[in-house]
């Protein structure tokens, strides 16, 4: 009898104490949690950043530019020949540098820059500014170590005064064409632009040769002239490849179409066969609703002495 009230006993013990190690274990895991918990890392606080982020995607010709750069405030200060000294070398925004990258070669001045991305950099001056690209992108700010061997490109440009004032520095791309552009920096009352040009002809020159070889379109041809006419190239030629897209789409003739035969045979000195070419673009716009296509051409007509 003994015996057995020994081993309940002994079982009862076994278990109280299986029961308070389990407890202990659950309580240092409890324990671990709050440790875990005290020192997790603070959230950040979302607030504005002092010089905006800003990005701008634009297309000169062909050639697709992106630029990423940040916008400092005047907020009273005065900017340049004092915040931003002038004859110093300054990174041209705020924060990380300000990144231009190109998907083509361009040309500034008689440099050639090669496809790519770039920082652009700045030295300021009272009456006009050097501008350059640089090499590398991943400085925050001026590099450590300037290396003129890493400016690919420099240019020395006019420093023009406004008459206003831009609160925030602003880049812009100005006076677009098919084949060139200006990078405009604006800031307090200063302006100053880089120019610089794309190889949109030869490319346009090429696409063309290559379709015309095969078995062009109407659209084919219309783009042709159109760009021939535009570009100041043979006039003879865009009047052929017109006359082609107008006699290729005459079951459903488009006023569009009929608009550029009418300026590109007025260019080629043919006035009679522009005006009549005018006058047929002209009710189409009207059946269409074109208000645009009807002012041109009624326009071009009085200028033509036909109206």
């Amino acid at each position: 009898m003994k015996t057995n009230q020994l081993r309940v006993f002994g079982l009862g013990a076994l278990l109280s104490l299986f029961l308070v190690s389990c407890a202990q274990t659950d309580t240092k895991k409890e324990e671990a949690k709050e440790e875990k918990t005290e020192v997790k890392a603070p959230v950040r606080i979302a607030a504005p950043a002092p010089s905006p982020a800003s990005t701008i995607n634009q297309t000169v010709g062909l050639t697709k530019f992106t630029l990423e750069y940040s916008r400092p405030g005047m907020k009273g200060r005065k900017i340049f020949g004092d915040l931003v000294p002038f004859d110093k070398i300054w990174r041209t925004g705020a924060n990380a540098n300000t990144k231009i990258t190109f998907d083509t070669d361009i040309m500034i001045g008689e440099t050639t820059v090669k496809a790519g991305s770039y920082s652009i950099y700045t030295k300021p001056g009272k009456s006009e500014w050097t501008v350059m690209l640089y090499a590398t992108t991943d400085n925050w700010g001026n590099p450590r170590e300037w290396d003129d061997a890493k400016v690919v490109a420099s240019a020395t440009v006019k420093s023009e005064n406004m008459p206003m004032t831009v609160e925030s520095f602003t880049i812009t791309f100005d006076d677009l064409t098919n084949n060139s552009a200006v990078l405009g920096m604006l800031w307090e009352n200063t302006y100053v632009g880089l120019p610089f040009t794309v190889p949109t002809d030869g490319a346009v020159m090429a696409s063309i040769e290559e379709v015309m070889k095969g078995e062009p379109n109407d659209r084919a041809y219309y783009d042709a002239a159109v760009y021939f006419k535009s570009a100041g190239k043979d006039i003879n030629q865009a009047l052929t490849w017109i006359d082609k897209a107008v006699e290729m789409t005459k079951e459903e003739p488009k006023f569009w179409y009929l608009r550029q035969q009418s300026l590109i045979h007025a260019k080629a000195g043919k006035t009679e066969t522009a005006i009549a070419a005018a006058k047929q673009s002209l009710e189409l716009a009207k059946k269409a609703g074109n208000a645009d296509y009807v002012k041109m051409n009624t326009d071009s007509l009085k200028e033509w002495g036909a109206m």
